[in-house]
């Protein structure tokens, strides 16, 4: 594996551990641009990559309470059936338009780094939410929470398997409203849905596209242990400092992505 993969394994890492969220934004443009992998190659192989990755992740989280298990499976269950479909989606969509959606997916991710926080979550565990966002009962599996949850679970999982992206940020902050637990703990569940999506899309590529399994293993290799890395670090910085930081890179990065896949072909 060349210094270019390690560099490109590292930074998904990191922003993983950072962030819970958000590698597979960094893994898919590296796997494409830097290492030269082949635009529906490399979003299988994120998929994998981040698969694994937050396999782990979400087993640390795990053990320390900060995965709903309960949440994780109702969420997980319908995501895994929506990121499957759309990866099979993905075989067949000309990649300009995944390519297309994929920058857009990163502006959106931008867009919300950049906003101010609507969420308010006490030690408690309580939330206090801005807006007239109504609290939803979450008592029983038929209940509106859970309906919501298997609705967003099935939204965000079609576009996990069509661009290749984990969704965490879009899962987060569906969890802590709709399900009403604590951020912590909506991270760790987030951890756990996005590694069972992963598989799905992977699962979906699979036979499909050509796969890199040697690249694929030592890139994935790195991310794990950069993301510890990442994990240690985060509490030495500014979270809204970062934040602002990865969100202007992630505007650079889309941009680009539509300068040079689409409108230069």
């Amino acid at each position: 594996m060349d210094f270019l993969a390690i560099l490109a394994g590292t930074a998904t890492g990191i922003v993983l551990g950072l962030f819970g969220s958000g590698g597979s934004i960094i893994a898919t443009p590296a796997l494409l641009y830097l290492l030269d992998v082949a635009p529906k190659s490399a979003i299988a192989m994120s998929l994998g990559i981040v698969a694994v990755t937050a396999t782990i992740a979400a087993l640390d989280n795990w053990k320390r309470g900060n995965v709903d298990v309960s949440v994780a499976a109702v969420f997980g269950l319908f995501g895994v059936a929506g990121t499957y479909a759309g990866a099979r989606l993905g075989v067949v969509t000309p990649v300009t338009i995944q390519l297309t959606v994929f920058a857009l997916v990163m502006y959106a991710a931008a867009w919300r780094m950049l906003k101010p926080a609507l969420l308010a979550v006490p030690a408690g565990g309580n939330v206090s939410m801005s807006g007239n966002v109504a609290a939803l009962p979450c008592t029983g599996l038929f209940s509106p929470c859970m309906a919501h949850m298997a609705l967003h679970g099935i939204g965000v999982g079609v576009l996990t398997g069509f661009v290749g992206v984990g969704g965490g940020f879009l899962i987060v902050p569906a969890l802590v409203l709709l399900s009403r637990i604590p951020m912590k703990i909506a991270v760790g569940t987030s951890l756990a849905i996005v590694a069972a999506k992963s598989y799905a899309g992977f699962a979906g590529y699979m036979g499909a596209v050509p796969i890199d399994w040697a690249l694929m293993g030592g890139f994935t290799a790195v991310t794990v242990v950069a993301s510890f890395v990442g994990t240690r670090i985060a509490h030495r910085f500014s979270q809204d400092a970062l934040k602002r930081g990865f969100a202007v890179f992630l505007l650079f990065v889309a941009s680009y992505i539509l300068l040079k896949s689409v409108i230069g072909g």
